[in-house]
């Protein structure tokens, strides 16, 4: 607590975990309503656990996001990455490799990603936005080439089926997964060093430079650590599906984004929450389920996204003139 005293107190900064936004939690009890009486096949079990399954890759992305986001940067590669450990993993698994060494594989596949978005970030100077949108290109193109378009199937390994498919005590295991992901992020966030670094570099970068946090580092860090979870996330959904699916994880850094902005974060950096995130990635999976119950044309689906994220955003921006 020394360096976030220090930094409060030579500069002033407000740093800390955001309390969330508490229009989510509304529009969220206002949308599930809205639900039981124009689906009501919405509240059935076998929906519900839909639900939280599609939920699940968001969430786990959305919760290294949540790092990425309160440090004031983006990561646009997160799709990509989901799709390109899912093709490493899941030729792998095909060709009989050992399960964790598939697996260790994938997720070795985020962790290079996102040391070279911290890199080109970082030591290059090149801004989050074009670096990580230019990984997000070529990261799909290598999964198109090796591919052409055509899944790969055949990851219907037993141990590698249970990852994605199988159930402890009635509860699916990836939703087990992702809570133990939720509560390592949590810790890592509010209760660690690394966690006071990066929402100190999210508030001031500058002043968190003066007075001695290693940012580059950090920097770098944070994105291995959103490339290991969208590696975890592929790893899951290859589980499900049993195939590396080509377009896997497309337009997910949109529900990605849209899940953390709407749980509080805010794109000024300085303040996250992830049980905003878990309930911002809850609401993505509930609007996309809800679509697809009321049968509203799938082209239509990213209006509905984007102007999700664009609502979002502007109360951000709302909330922060409120508390200037």
């Amino acid at each position: 607590m020394v360096e976030v005293a220090l930094i409060r107190r030579r500069f002033g900064l407000k740093l800390g975990r955001a309390s969330g936004n508490a229009g989510v939690y509304i529009a969220f009890a206002v949308l599930l309503i809205a639900l039981g009486f124009a689906a009501p096949r919405f509240f059935t079990l076998g929906n519900l656990t839909d639900v939280l399954r599609q939920a699940v890759p968001i969430a786990v992305i959305a919760f290294g996001a949540t790092f990425v986001i309160g440090m004031r940067g983006i990561d646009l590669s997160v799709g990509s990455t989901l799709a390109l450990t899912g093709l490493a993993t899941a030729n792998l698994v095909v060709l009989a490799y050992p399960i964790p060494v598939a697996c260790l594989a994938g997720l070795c596949v985020g962790a290079f990603i996102g040391l070279v978005n911290g890199l080109l970030i970082t030591k290059v100077g090149i801004t989050d936005f074009i670096a990580t949108m230019a990984i997000m290109v070529i990261s799909r193109g290598v999964v198109m080439v090796y591919t052409q378009g055509i899944p790969i199937t055949g990851a219907s390994d037993p141990a590698f089926r249970s990852i994605g498919q199988s159930y402890l005590g009635g509860i699916p295991v990836p939703v087990i997964l992702t809570v133990v992901v939720f509560a390592a992020a949590y810790y890592l966030l509010y209760y660690t060093r690394f966690g006071r670094f990066v929402l100190s570099i999210g508030s001031n970068p500058d002043a968190a430079r003066l007075v001695g946090i290693p940012t580059d580092t950090i920097k770098i860090m944070v994105y291995v650590l959103v490339g290991v979870l969208s590696s975890f996330a592929g790893i899951m959904l290859t589980s499900r599906l049993e195939a590396a699916m080509p377009e896997a994880g497309q337009g997910y850094e949109l529900d990605v984004i849209a899940a953390v902005v709407i749980g509080g974060t805010g794109l000024s950096g300085g303040r996250a929450t992830l049980v905003g995130t878990a309930v911002g990635a809850i609401l993505m999976a509930v609007v996309r389920n809800a679509l697809n119950l009321l049968n509203v044309n799938t082209f239509w689906h990213q209006v509905v996204i984007g102007t999700i994220i664009l609502l979002a955003v502007a109360a951000d921006r709302f909330n922060r003139s409120l508390r200037a």
